[in-house]
């Protein structure tokens, strides 16, 4: 049956305008609201990332939008503030994704976790993995729901192109029209037909999206449930890592300057072996260091125990130098002091005074395996004593060598200047070697003092300290002695040394004491404190 066109159009949006009646319905497939810098960020962590490929692959056969849902749970991790679109703006197939991501962004544990991970694309990559066992059990709680959410998908989709044969559909049929608006009878049954199945498509497109509201609205309480303990694992193991690294002194500005998988596989390497295990007491042994130097003074020898008298301007009490405010008691201080006899601070402890290299000669002999209480091994408290060396040496701008030793003729060298970054690469290296074997002292420190006499002759440094760690006694010849003491003489270094699990090696008498000029015996591995002078003198 043949009709104008201005009739056919009126009809057309009379069918089509009641079927749409219930609003129009968004087609946004991301959750977070991103621009194109924040595509860029995941576009470049993901293909560095081989754990994040992975994960996409994995989940891509459980769900079909999973790397859209890791984009999303990127995003939220890494943009300073994330907005998450309204249900109302996302297509249909992603409104399980929405409910993951904002049941996620919503949760109380996400706060502590968007604090570790903002602006920092290996962080919030990080996260993500860290949350790959609980989006495992969330798509899979979420099976109907993405079953029902992916049928409305295709219902509207087939609505739009249903939508779009009527528009084609009117085309032709003005294009057939005559002048006075007449339409022939197939282009006007054909626009008829078209707005049919287009009202039809969109009454079975509102039917899913009804059936996907219930499914996901009964599932909602699963998936906010299983998005808390995403965020709570994900927080978990992202301020684990970055204990981990201040641990092991990695600023966070070398972080930000180091490429995604150098990080990566420096934190693989943190976190498994020996290293993960010493991670705790290297952290301590670094805290206990720098409480120490921050209860260094300057220019005052040790802890304050009361007054004397003497003429040290440096430390006259309050009450003589306000005698200086009175003209009349000018004269009288001026005396005093000439005297020797102005009121001071008395304090009482060793004073600081090495300026040359800081070494530290741990032992690496087979004997240093032994555990300790808390299963700690001599070699872990002594690795971490040195390192916390490191710290004390950078902090005063003086180098630092590490001397790692065991029988004779046997050690390694591992120099850290102060004028050089110590490079996280290098203090791992220095940490994880052992070269196993016998002990033997002279060797390291033949080396140690030919190390501060070459220091000597470029730079006219002296007064450099050296640090042995050793579980183990060993002889030194008369000969060795003779030379080890002119070197001692000439450059005025000092030498500490630390017996670690073996009282005996420091006992009175012993080579140890012979050797250093100040001696202790650690016994409790678990205890930082037992070393802590040690941070006040050096």
């Amino acid at each position: 049956m043949s009709g104008s066109l201005g009739a056919l159009v009126t009809a057309v949006g009379r069918w089509v305008g009641g079927a749409g009646s219930g609003g129009g319905v968004g087609g946004c497939v991301s959750v977070v609201v991103a621009d194109r810098f924040d595509r860029v960020a995941w576009g470049d962590t993901y293909a560095q990332s081989a754990g994040l490929r992975e994960l996409a692959g994995e989940l891509a056969g459980r769900h079909e939008h999973a790397a859209d849902l890791l984009a999303d749970a990127f995003l939220a991790a890494y943009k300073m503030v994330p907005k998450v679109r309204e249900p109302a703006e996302m297509d249909p197939s992603r409104l399980v994704n929405h409910q993951v991501i904002s049941s996620l962004v919503e949760s109380p544990e996400f706060a502590g976790l968007h604090r570790e991970t903002a602006g920092d694309p290996y962080a919030a990559a990080m996260a993500v993995l860290a949350q790959a066992p609980a989006l495992r059990a969330l798509l899979e709680r979420s099976r109907e729901a993405r079953e029902q959410a992916a049928r409305a998908g295709q219902a509207r989709r087939a609505a739009e192109d249903a939508a779009d044969a009527v528009s084609e559909a009117l085309q032709r049929a003005a294009a057939e029209a005559a002048t006075d608006g007449t339409v022939p009878d197939p282009a006007a049954d054909a626009v008829r037909q078209a707005a049919g199945a287009a009202q039809a498509a969109e009454a079975t497109a509102r039917r899913a999206a009804r059936g996907a509201a219930q499914a996901l609205a009964a599932a909602a309480p699963g998936l906010r449930a299983g998005a808390h303990d995403a965020a709570a694992r994900a927080a978990g193991a992202v301020r684990a890592e970055a204990a981990l690294l201040r641990a092991w002194g990695v600023a966070p500005g070398e972080l930000e300057r180091m490429p995604f998988d150098e990080r990566a596989r420096l934190a693989e390497r943190l976190r498994t072996g020996r290293l993960a295990r010493w991670a705790e007491l290297i952290g301590r042994f670094r805290q206990m260091a720098a409480g120490e130097r921050a209860r260094k003074v300057e220019n005052t020898t040790g802890e304050l125990v009361g007054v004397t008298l003497g003429d040290d301007l440096s430390r006259v009490i309050p009450s003589e130098l306000a005698g200086l405010g009175l003209p009349a008691l000018r004269a009288v201080f001026a005396a005093r002091y000439a005297a020797g006899e102005l009121m001071l601070y008395d304090s009482q402890g060793e004073q600081a005074t090495g300026r040359g290299a800081v070494i530290a000669c741990v032992d690496t002999s087979h004997s240093m395996y032994v555990e300790g209480p808390g299963s700690v091994t001599r070699e872990a408290w002594t690795k971490a004593c040195a390192l916390a060396l490191l710290d004390q040496a950078r902090s005063a701008g003086r180098d630092f060598v590490g001397i790692l030793f065991s029988a004779p003729g046997r050690l390694q060298v591992f120099r850290f200047p102060a004028a050089e970054p110590a490079g996280i690469a290098r203090t791992l290296d220095f940490a994880e070697s052992f070269l196993g074997g016998g002990t033997s002292y002279q060797t390291p420190l033949s080396a140690a003092a030919e190390l501060l006499a070459a220091e000597f002759d470029d730079t006219a440094r002296a007064r450099g300290d050296i640090v042995l760690l050793t579980d183990d006694e060993c002889g030194v010849t008369e000969e060795w002695t003779r030379g080890w003491n002119d070197a001692k003489h000439r450059l005025g270094f000092r030498v500490f040394g630390v017996a670690v699990g073996a009282p005996d090696a420091a006992g009175t008498g012993s080579v140890l004491e012979a050797l250093c000029d100040n001696l202790r015996s650690v016994e409790d591995f678990t205890d930082v404190q037992a070393a802590a002078d040690l941070f006040r003198v050096i």
